[in-house]
């Protein structure tokens, strides 16, 4: 009997890898995902290029490709459907992913100016504010630039950090992983940082959604094969047209 289920492949950030290998093992759909370096963000073209070479390389062997980003700097924008339709998320960055929807995003936010995010996956894969960066960073001018430069540098480091005023841990208590080491990491930061902090529980349905195929347009932009992705510059965050449009100047 021929397999009936949905193929998806899944281009995600590696910052969002243990939520999507547990949601893929719980998914009616069958998932093959590929995950790039965490940092991208900070290079929108190149996280564009690094996404279309995917999407090309994986264009028509399955029934959607996945988009596992947000917005990020408008590094998803310009992504262009093949023959096979992209599904994106309407979100402005990875916090949205990991609690739940945009709403529950902004209502934090609004309500908790000054946080910086903490998870298992910032955790992991990058220096995250706290002495351990300072120390890193230190290392790396020290090698790179000549002592008053290494200190400037540092200084505007902490500068940047006084921004903030809390760390806030995302709990993903659906995950099967103990959580301690990482709350007391992002504790031990704060503290560090000067920071107040706080813990919030994640909600992993948005995510559970998007694997599964349940795209309502609320949460999900699908860009048909001849479309790419733009930004929308209202509450949808995303919207999709015509490729041919990609250079037009009005």
């Amino acid at each position: 009997m021929s397999d009936q289920r949905a193929h998806y492949a899944l281009i995600a950030c590696h910052v969002l890898w243990r939520e999507l290998n547990f949601l893929t093992a719980q998914s009616s759909s069958v998932i093959y995902p590929v995950y790039l370096e965490q940092g991208l963000h900070q290079e929108p073209d190149r996280l564009r290029r690094e996404v279309q070479k995917e999407i090309d390389r994986l264009d028509g062997s399955y029934d959607a490709i996945l988009i596992g980003y947000g917005l990020c700097s408008n590094g998803i924008c310009g992504l262009k459907a093949g023959k096979s339709r992209l599904v994106a998320l309407r979100a402005h960055d990875c916090i949205t992913l990991l609690l739940g929807s945009r709403e529950r995003y902004q209502a934090y936010f609004d309500a908790n100016p000054g946080t910086y995010w903490y998870s298992t996956g910032w955790i992991e894969t990058t220096p995250m504010p706290g002495a351990d960066r300072i120390a890193l960073l230190r290392r790396q001018y020290a090698e790179q630039y000549d002592e008053d430069a290494a200190e400037f540098l540092i200084e505007e480091e902490l500068n940047w950090m006084k921004r903030y005023r809390q760390a806030c841990f995302i709990n993903q208590a659906e995950l099967p992983l103990p959580v301690g080491p990482y709350r007391c990491y992002t504790q031990k930061c704060a503290g560090e940082c000067g920071w107040l902090f706080h813990e919030l529980t994640g909600d992993l349905q948005l995510l559970r959604d998007f694997l599964n195929g349940s795209w309502d347009n609320g949460r999900f932009l699908i860009v048909e094969p001849g479309q790419i992705i733009a930004p929308s510059y209202d509450s949808s965050v995303l919207t999709a047209r015509p490729a041919i449009d990609e250079n037009r100047s009005d």
